[in-house]
């Protein structure tokens, strides 16, 4: 995946509690919804990207998870508050962007990647061994 400078700032950010939705209203009139399990499984942050090519870990059993706080950071990212207690990932405007436009790729990947690990969205989290970021 590319990020591009040129993505749009969301002009409007919504949090869904009940159907546990991100929206996000663009300049443009466009507005999409980002399930919060999506952000939580796709999060930018070195516990589930690793750090480095191979150490991503699979996120599982986040299916009911809800974003509890959004937070701001600068003028460039945001960082949402997960109920599971996960609060390192920092959304840049342009990957959250990309985010939107890929929605249907990256939880196909997702999906095709639950079952390759013969795990589901609703099982605890596959431990790797040696693979998690320490401080986390």
């Amino acid at each position: 995946m590319t990020q591009s400078n040129k993505a749009p700032i969301p002009v409007n950010i919504a949090v869904h509690q009940q159907s546990k939705f991100l929206e996000l209203g663009y300049p443009d009139g466009k507005s999409f919804q980002l399930p919060f399990e999506f952000l939580r499984v796709w999060s930018p942050s070195a516990e589930v990207r690793g750090h480095g090519i191979g150490q991503e870990t699979l996120q599982t059993g986040k299916r009911h998870v809800v974003i509890s706080n959004i937070e701001q950071v600068g003028h460039y990212a945001i960082k949402p508050i997960f109920d599971d207690g996960h609060d390192s990932g920092i959304f840049s405007w342009e990957y959250l962007y990309e985010m939107c436009l890929n929605y249907d790729e990256m939880w196909q990947d997702y999906l095709d990647r639950i079952l390759a690990a013969g795990a589901d969205r609703d099982s605890s989290m596959i431990k790797d061994n040696g693979h998690s970021c320490s401080s986390h």
